[in-house]
């Protein structure tokens, strides 16, 4: 049975009110991307999760995936759901239309895409790591990779990963030892990658690899790195899977969350070595991931909406069940549940008012993509880019961090039955803590957005963006909405404080702003997620006013955004203190002192 269900208004209102639906649907090529179709969309989806996804979530996680004899064995019903899944043409989505995908925009793509997070986020990194992979290849492959591997991808026959990190590299990708020996029109790769996503499992009939690796006479360092479409099994001829490939499972690793997803150490060259074809040039593949990585951060931080939106509604479920105390004042009569609590309620409106900001920042942040793209005019292209780039690590840091939070949250409604896994609240927050760390740590997005995105710009992009912000300021006063205007006001100043510190310390002193880097991504994505909800205020308070209003829709939206300027947005005052004083007492302490 279903325990989730797809919060369609509320995705509906974040596609066509704040990240501009309009807009999308008139980009050359998105011209029947309309209300009407994505509602279809979007209602198809829910349903498929729902049914499908779904009911396989809490049993996925207590069997998890298994490892024998050098395969993976997904849990039981996740092959026959990943086979409906594909059947259903939900993987090309958002793929070409020329490799056998549908073409439709990420503004659509990105809440279908939440939608099966939330039901089952496990089995949907899957296709999610395939997406980035046609993404990569789409842009840097060349005719013949695109005839070869791309329609299998789109359609989801074949799945795809991301083969970065070494045991001895961690993130430091400059460390990369994996190898490639030309010989003939391929390579032959030998080396060890870990932390590889459905690196190898039973769902489909081939993976398709994407590897880093150095070629012989490569230089040292990130300088140094190829790009290698490296397939478990070697396509024959007519295209279909023939001899395996030197690649083997060693190993998946026991995890805190996320059981069903197999983790696989990958050992590349047992024997002669995998053969492996290169992407592109030699020594640019670091540059050529970042297409995919990029792809897959945007995708990461809608996990971050997906999880909080799951342990949102799990919840709220048990605080309308749960009896346990009368109502604060009453000395008498019958006890109630727990939502009447004020505290509970607190509890619950935190976790709605983070995940309704997030939800419409990653959907903006999908239209921003879509403009980058597809926009006709070259200046427009350029400045949705700008836009995309710094929105990226906000998205993926900010809104992995707050579903942490959320999820947390979450097992504080439950009490101590949170902290069983009975309830199944504990998955959650288990499966939320790696969103943090996948494609780079939060601390790695911030010093990116604080460092390349703010400090090598000089604030420019930035600083458009608070501009954007401000002029939301005077609508809300006019609207009457003083408290959301006032909330506002004060952390956009203290977020262009903040930004302007960063252009000023970062060319002399780099080190004192990536000591605040996070505190200051943590302040980009409340105050961002804050211009959201004042944006949704504005709209919710106009559509009040229309004959055929849904009352009960707009005045909660109301209520959510009133809540977020006044017990969110307040923290960005903290955070502004931290970056612009932090820093020093960050580096006081020398490490051997620790």
């Amino acid at each position: 049975m279903s325990t989730y269900t797809a919060p369609l208004k509320d995705l509906q209102f974040a596609i066509r009110e704040l990240a501009g639906l309009a807009e999308v649907s008139a980009l050359p090529g998105h011209g029947e991307v309309n209300a009407e179709l994505v509602d279809a969309v979007l209602g198809e989806a829910a349903k498929f999760a729902q049914e499908v996804l779904d009911p396989l979530n809490r049993e996925g996680d207590k069997q998890g995936s298994k490892l024998v004899d050098g395969k993976v064995t997904a849990p039981k019903g996740f092959k026959e759901a990943y086979r409906a899944f594909i059947e259903a043409g939900w993987n090309g989505l958002a793929g070409q239309t020329e490799y056998g995908g549908q073409g439709l925009p990420h503004l659509v793509a990105s809440p279908v895409q939440e939608i099966w997070k939330s039901a089952n986020m496990a089995l949907c990194l899957c296709p999610m790591l395939t997406s980035g992979v046609i993404e990569a290849l789409k842009v840097h492959g060349s005719p013949a990779q695109h005839r070869a591997w791309l329609p299998k991808l789109t359609s989801g026959e074949w799945t795809g990963t991301m083969n970065l990190t070494e045991p001895q590299a961690g993130s430091d990708l400059s460390a990369v030892r994996t190898r490639a020996v030309p010989e003939g029109d391929h390579y032959r790769i030998k080396g060890t990658k870990i932390f590889i996503t459905w690196g190898e499992h039973d769902m489909a009939d081939n993976i398709v690899h994407l590897v880093l690796a150095r070629t012989p006479d490569a230089p040292e360092g990130v300088k140094g790195i190829s790009l290698f479409i490296v397939p478990k099994f070697l396509p024959k001829a007519d295209g279909t899977p023939g001899e395996k490939n030197d690649v083997r499972c060693v190993s998946i690793e026991h995890k805190m969350g996320i059981h069903a997803s197999p983790t696989c150490v990958l050992a590349y060259g047992d024997g002669k070595g995998a053969i492996g074809y290169l992407v592109g040039e030699e020594n640019r593949g670091l540059e050529y991931m970042f297409t995919m990585m990029n792809h897959a951060r945007l995708a990461v931080g809608v996990e971050g909406v997906a999880v909080a939106e799951r342990a949102y509604q799990h919840a709220l479920e048990y605080a309308k069940t749960r009896v346990q105390g009368r109502e604060i004042g009453q000395r008498g009569g019958d006890r109630v549940t727990i939502i009447h609590h004020p505290d509970v309620r607190r509890m619950l409106m935190s976790m709605r008012a983070q995940t309704e900001a997030m939800r419409a920042l990653a959907c903006y942040a999908a239209a921003t993509l879509d403009k980058a793209k597809h926009h006709p005019d070259p200046a427009e292209k350029r400045r949705n880019q700008g836009l995309l780039d710094l929105l990226t690590p906000v998205v993926k840091g900010w809104c992995t961090e707050q579903g942490v939070e959320v999820a947390s949250t979450g097992i504080q409604v439950h009490g101590g039955m949170g902290f069983v896994e009975e309830t199944g609240a504990a998955q959650y927050l288990r499966d939320a803590r790696i969103t943090t760390i996948y494609e780079g740590t939060t601390g790695i997005q911030a010093n990116d957005l604080a460092g390349r995105k703010v400090g090598f710009e000089k604030g420019a992009t930035a600083l458009a963006v608070i501009g954007a912000m401000r002029a939301v300021e005077p609508k809300l006063a006019a609207a009457g909405e003083m408290s959301l205007r006032d909330g506002l006001k004060d952390a956009v100043d203290g977020l262009e404080s903040a930004t302007r510190w960063i252009v000023e310390t970062f060319p002399a002193n780099p080190k004192a702003v990536a000591a605040v880097a996070v505190p200051y991504l943590k302040l980009f994505g409340t105050v961002a997620g804050g211009w959201m909800m004042a944006r949704a205020a504005l709209v919710a308070r106009e559509k009040l006013g229309q004959p055929d209003a849904d009352r009960d829709f707009l005045e909660a939206k109301l209520a959510t955004a009133r809540f977020y300027a006044e017990h969110e947005l307040p923290k960005a005052a903290t955070l502004t203190r931290e970056v612009t004083r932090g820093a020093g007492s960050v580096l006081a302490l020398d490490p051997a002192k620790f």
